[in-house]
């Protein structure tokens, strides 16, 4: 019973100091004004906005994609009462800017490659249309693998496996059919399994 008590009265000391601690660390509200400003780069998801990337009509994906970092800058501003910098909210300004990730496209249409395929794929003509011309070859000399392989290739080509050999995306319409393979970074959020 008087173990039971000690770690009551323990516990209680040790809620008041960390209690006192964390009162005596908390700078005022006149302190955090006063100090250092807040960097724009610091801010988290939730306190700024940003501008959707201008859209190229042509390649139907977002202008100025870098090809290899496959990024692209878009203009944020920090969220309504949040200051980064010295910039406030102004619906026009710019506070800074945030890269997004983009797909890059040099030309190839998703739709052309697709009828290649499965209009002219036993001659290897959507392989050549691609930049596989080996591939190509092979299948022209075979008639497509005996219509075997302009079958897989109609498959490939249609779930997006097969790419150009440049490694850029396709160019399909902005709300198309586009796959794209979803990954967990510090941008999503893991559901726990007992969330209800």
């Amino acid at each position: 019973m008087e173990y039971f008590q000690f770690t009551q009265i323990m516990n209680v000391f040790v809620l008041l100091y960390a209690m006192l601690s964390l009162i005596s660390a908390e700078p005022s509200n006149e302190e955090s004004r006063q100090g250092d400003q807040m960097t724009c780069a610091q801010l988290l998801m939730g306190q700024y906005l940003c501008d959707a990337p201008e859209i190229d009509p042509e390649t139907q994906q977002a202008k100025g994609c870098n090809p290899k970092t496959r990024k692209v800058p878009v203009p944020c501003r920090p969220a309504v009462n949040i200051t980064c910098d010295g910039v406030t909210y102004n619906g026009s300004s710019v506070g800074f800017y945030k890269t997004t990730a983009c797909k890059w496209t040099n030309g190839h249409s998703f739709e052309v490659s697709l009828l290649l395929s499965i209009f002219l794929g036993m001659f290897g003509i959507d392989r050549f249309y691609l930049g596989y011309p080996a591939i190509g070859l092979v299948k022209f000399a075979t008639m497509g693998f005996m219509f075997l392989g302009q079958l897989v290739d109609i498959l490939l080509i249609a779930t997006q496996v097969v790419k150009p050999s440049d490694g850029s995306d396709y160019v399909i319409d902005y709300y198309g059919a586009i796959m794209s393979s979803v990954v967990m970074d510090n941008e999503t959020y893991l559901k726990p399994q007992d969330y209800t």
